[in-house]
């Protein structure tokens, strides 16, 4: 399969400029950002629809008002390697979440809001200290509660000199209508797909509703950006990119999921199908996620993406089946 891997990237030899350059150039970066500030008047950024006024401070539930809260950020060396080539991918984790997983791998962050609160001059600069670093995006975790702080945060950051590509690296729990405002500013959308069947997401993520609105999603992130392309060096450029945490006794609907990609999105998207499934948080109450998965259900899921005709996993999912198989 080694060989099926180098012949399923899609590779340009030519320097593409990130998106958001030419919104910006043409003014309408600034029309975007006012209308995602207007939207946290009643909040409907994302399908939670929480309707607080964020701006007076109000917080649903994101529990974050005005200010966007921030874990941490840094050169991130543990995310795909075609965001992280030899640099790492410049990671800025946001504190807090709209959808809550009870098992989230990292609950201090997004059920415990850890960070602090940062002004739209220090994401920035953010930003900007990761560009120096060498890294090769930027790459913005759990970004759908803080839409209008990243905008803005952008658009300085584009004044003081930024220029690679920005990865949106989000639950999927995404609307249409903020979408539409990323479209020309996203280079590289990294959605999950965590659930296929509405009862699965009600009870481990309060959402019945995750599946639809994530197809939806996805569906618009791809009409947007395309598949995945990387440049001569193996680093991706501009794209979709799409994120399946298998979770114990076939819960996540891993084979449901890739055929509706392969066959609703493209079988050349680039997928992940990931195995770091933990029984963590709240985890333990459930009998049927109280475990990590086994290697075998790894290998089944796998194999069913295989099946439903997606052409483009990541290179870990050949490398694991080889093993497997031998």
């Amino acid at each position: 399969m080694s060989d099926l891997k180098i012949s399923m990237a899609d590779r340009t030899s030519k320097k593409m400029e990130p998106l958001y350059l030419e919104t910006y150039r043409k003014g309408l970066l600034d029309e975007k950002i006012e209308k995602a500030y207007e939207m946290l008047k009643e909040c409907r950024l994302c399908p939670r629809l929480c309707r607080v006024n964020r701006l007076e401070g109000k917080k649903g539930i994101c529990n974050t008002g005005a200010d966007a809260i921030i874990s941490d950020h840094f050169a991130h060396f543990g995310e795909e390697s075609v965001l992280v080539g030899n640099n790492g991918s410049g990671t800025i984790f946001v504190s807090c979440c709209n959808l809550l997983c009870i098992y989230c791998q990292n609950a201090s962050i997004s059920h415990r809001c850890q960070g602090r609160v940062v002004g739209l001059d220090d994401f920035a600069g953010m930003m900007l200290s990761l560009q120096q670093k060498g890294c090769h995006n930027i790459n913005i975790v759990t970004p759908t509660h803080i839409v209008p702080q990243f905008l803005s945060a952008l658009k300085l950051a584009i004044e003081m000199g930024l220029r690679i590509p920005i990865v949106y690296n989000t639950s999927g729990y995404e609307l249409p209508s903020v979408l539409r405002l990323l479209d020309g500013v996203i280079d590289i959308y990294m959605p999950d797909f965590k659930y296929w069947d509405p009862k699965v997401a009600l009870l481990y993520s309060s959402a019945e509703d995750y599946p639809a609105v994530t197809r939806k999603a996805i569906k618009l992130m791809h009409k947007q950006v395309g598949d995945l392309v990387v440049d001569k060096r193996g680093i991706a450029v501009r794209g979709l990119l799409v994120r399946h945490l298998v979770l114990p006794n076939s819960l996540a609907g891993t084979a449901h999921i890739a055929r509706f990609i392969a066959r609703e999105i493209s079988p050349n998207t680039y997928v992940n199908i990931m195995a770091q499934y933990r029984p963590l948080g709240l985890a333990y109450r459930f009998e049927e996620i109280a475990r990590p998965i086994t290697r075998d259900e790894y290998a089944e899921a796998i194999l069913s993406a295989i099946d439903a005709g997606l052409k483009r996993l990541d290179p870990f999912c050949y490398e694991f089946i080889e093993s497997y198989s031998r």
